[in-house]
């Protein structure tokens, strides 16, 4: 009776975390402390990975962590607005000769030219931003493995109260010199991805999600 009696308090306390799992875009200057930080990337170090693509090795995950009062954020976050600047003449350069780009493509051109204007939301606006560094391999599936990590450190930060944001303009920075030189990695040897962590200024309403049973088809 007492293992079913964790066993259920154990489920109640994940499906609460689920439900109260938000993307925060912005935080408190307060900073938390290393050791959460870390117990988040613990928990972003044990989600599964492609073993199967980059074989046994040791260090097939990095994680990258870099304060906000980092002198190397202005940095990584001048580099990246002028990478969104170079996507987004680029994007505008196919939209004038693909009007299927152009009806599709119009809202990410507009958040491409926001974020190479104003800088991109978490670098440098959270406590902690943090690169996830995936070794690649073959198949190709670092990102599908990255998107795994950054979702146990995302529900690890919820049961921790502290607010994340993914910072997924991260993921077009995989080759720049610049960028990975700060890191600390080759360029085009590992995929990336990257989160903001730190303590909500604010905290979104409740999710709207449709009714589980209208969202499952069964197939006899």
């Amino acid at each position: 009776m007492g293992y079913l009696k964790i066993r259920k308090e154990c489920n109640i306390a994940f499906d609460e975390i689920i439900r109260n799992r938000r993307s925060i875009r912005f935080f408190k200057d307060e900073i938390p402390p290393k050791e959460l930080v870390e117990e988040i990337i613990e928990a972003g170090l044990f989600a599964p990975y492609a073993a199967q693509a980059v074989g046994e090795e040791e260090y097939f995950r990095k994680f990258i962590v870099i304060p906000k009062d980092s002198p190397k954020i202005k940095e990584i976050g001048e580099i990246t607005k002028n990478k969104l600047k170079i996507m987004s003449r680029g994007l505008k350069e196919q939209m004038k000769t693909n009007p299927d780009l152009k009806e599709k493509g119009s809202s990410f051109l507009k958040r491409l030219e926001l974020f190479a204007d104003k800088g991109v939301l978490g670098i440098g606006t959270a406590p902690y931003y943090i690169v996830v560094a995936e070794m690649k391999g073959f198949p190709p599936v670092e990102q599908q493995s990255i998107a795994h990590c950054l979702q146990n450190m995302w529900l690890k930060a919820t049961a921790l109260n502290l607010g994340f944001h993914l910072v997924s303009a991260t993921a077009q920075m995989g080759e720049d010199e610049e960028f990975c030189k700060i890191l600390g990695i080759n360029p085009g040897e590992f995929e990336i991805n990257g989160c903001a962590v730190g303590y909500p200024n604010e905290f979104p309403g409740e999710a709207s999600r449709p009714e589980t049973k209208a969202a499952i088809r069964w197939i006899k």
